[in-house]
């Protein structure tokens, strides 16, 4: 009995690999749209920024997660930037390539039409949270959400790397009250620093407060 293969070896044999710096861009908003992107380790955000200069991160990406799907549908530009928070590696698929995958490979087309949905449905939560939730409750969401993108990493310390400026701006607001926030979660021995960050599951106790 054969093994199918996993959906990244799928990709790795109809794709090219780069690799980005933290804070590096990988694509850029506006920039002309012919790959759709695959994370094979590191984690990235899509940010996206107003014609006033008003940036805003819309999204978290971690391994396994696709962006710049658009371009198979038509999309002829990058509708968001994509940064690099820590080192990521990427897999970039032409897009006549992936449509090729979709259509003749049901590994590929199943599990990329199931994360098509996960992200959907992600993205709903993103927009409750962002209406309904206090900053600090959208604080402590985004930090389980790293920690568990990072959790079979070796090295605590790489979620030290990401500033609290890309924090503050994922979670909506300054730097400063992601600051009081992280010292408060110390306090109550949320997280903790000590040669690299922790972030204990105790952190969804803030998700249940009223």
């Amino acid at each position: 009995m054969t093994t199918k293969p996993s959906l990244a070896l799928e990709l790795l044999e109809c794709s090219k690999s780069a690799k980005y710096a933290a804070e590096h861009t990988i694509v850029a908003q506006g920039e002309h749209c012919k790959e759709v992107h695959y994370i094979q380790d590191g984690i990235g955000k899509l940010r996206m920024v107003s014609r006033r200069g008003r940036g805003a991160v819309l999204g978290i990406l971690g391994p396994a997660d696709f962006f710049g799907e658009q371009c198979i549908t038509g999309q002829t530009t990058y509708l968001t930037s994509a940064v690099a928070l820590v080192p990521t590696a990427v897999l970039k698929i032409k897009r006549d390539t992936m449509l090729q995958l979709v259509r003749e490979r049901k590994t590929v087309a199943t599990q990329f039409l199931n994360y098509l949905l996960a992200r959907n449905y992600r993205i709903q939560l993103d927009l409750v949270d962002h209406i309904f939730n206090s900053s600090e409750k959208r604080l402590a969401r985004r930090l389980l959400l790293l920690a568990s993108y990072l959790g079979s990493k070796k090295d605590p310390a790489i979620l030290e790397a990401i500033r609290q400026e890309s924090l503050a701006e994922m979670v909506g607001t300054t730097r400063q009250r992601v600051n009081f926030f992280m010292n408060k979660f110390r306090r109550l021995g949320f997280i903790q620093y000590n040669g690299g960050m922790k972030i204990y599951s105790s952190l969804r106790k803030v998700l249940e407060e009223d």
